[in-house]
């Protein structure tokens, strides 16, 4: 086909959906986030999208903001029928939005309205949701308010992490958009409103927000493990170190003092609200990942005076 699509980018999520367009589409352009300082090292490192428009060929563009003018001044010679956007990672103005001759679009992970925001798929687990999906939607001037023009779900399992899910939503998103842009370019599929009295919200994660509040049941804990694995992490302090918590789950007893270390059937746990939370991999400062019951073996002090 020869329309004409710019497309917009950083993360794991989007690569999926960039791959898909430009095996299907002139992409034109790509548009990314600026390299950022990462690792111990905190080297200046590409975002994933920008590797790959590297890979593909894809004439690309960092802007700090998109407003800067010689990123908009790339974007109107780049004349963009479209502009798909995938996990950018900035707000689109709306000088950005009237650009294509048909809309932006974008690939959300989440069955909206429900989870508009930045971290829906953390969301999704943090609050126990069965399942969740992706949404094709046409992006206006607010956060995920757009109508959508297609919908996929996908059950969220037990053992799913924020990591695992969004592999998963990213594949997902990215063959739905393909089955979904030939209809909507071609005038046969209509745009359809969200229904906005059923929208939630998910906000911007923070690194703070990985700390644990024993003081919540023990099942609301694992949720947050699970939410924030990789990001933000998961973690709370024993022995004035931060202990880094990777999996864990929840247990139906008596609790101890919430906070308490324990040991329960040979494995780390602290003791809630309501229940206790079993460490199955924790990263003690300085260290790799390991097992809970590898950890205990160097932890002498723990579950004393429990």
């Amino acid at each position: 086909m020869n329309f004409q699509i710019v497309f917009m980018g950083s993360p794991e999520f989007a690569l999926p959906t960039l791959r898909a367009l430009a095996k299907e589409y002139k992409v034109t352009g790509v548009v990314t986030q600026p390299d950022r300082p990462a690792g111990r090292g905190r080297d200046l490192t590409p975002p994933p999208v920008k590797k790959l428009a590297e890979e593909l060929g894809l004439p690309t563009i960092q802007p700090q903001r998109l407003r800067d003018p010689d990123a908009m001044d790339q974007l109107r010679e780049w004349n963009p029928d479209l502009i798909v956007v995938a996990a950018f990672g900035q707000i689109l103005r709306q000088d950005v939005l009237s650009l294509p001759r048909f809309v932006c679009v974008n690939v959300h992970a989440s069955l909206l309205p429900r989870w508009r925001g930045a971290a829906p798929i953390q969301a999704a687990i943090l609050h126990g949701d069965e399942q969740t999906g992706v949404t094709i939607m046409c992006m206006d001037a607010g956060v995920d308010t757009g109508p959508m023009l297609a919908q996929a779900p996908t059950k969220i399992l037990e053992t799913d992490t924020a990591g695992t899910l969004s592999a998963r939503l990213a594949e997902l998103g990215a063959q739905l958009l393909i089955q979904t842009l030939p209809k909507y370019l071609s005038g046969e599929l209509t745009p359809t409103a969200q229904d906005d009295s059923q929208a939630t919200y998910a906000p911007m994660l923070k690194k703070e927000d990985g700390l644990l509040d024993f003081n919540r049941p023990a099942q609301e804990l694992a949720l947050r493990v699970r939410a924030f694995n990789p990001w933000p992490g998961t973690f709370t302090y024993w022995e004035n170190q931060v202990l880094k918590i990777h999996r864990a789950h929840a247990v139906q007893s008596t609790s101890p003092k919430p906070g308490a270390a324990l040991i329960h059937d040979g494995m780390p746990a602290f003791g809630t609200l309501e229940g206790l939370l079993v460490l199955d991999e924790v990263q003690p400062a300085g260290k790799r990942p390991m097992p809970g019951e590898v950890f205990l073996r160097g932890a002498r002090h723990w579950g004393q005076g429990a």
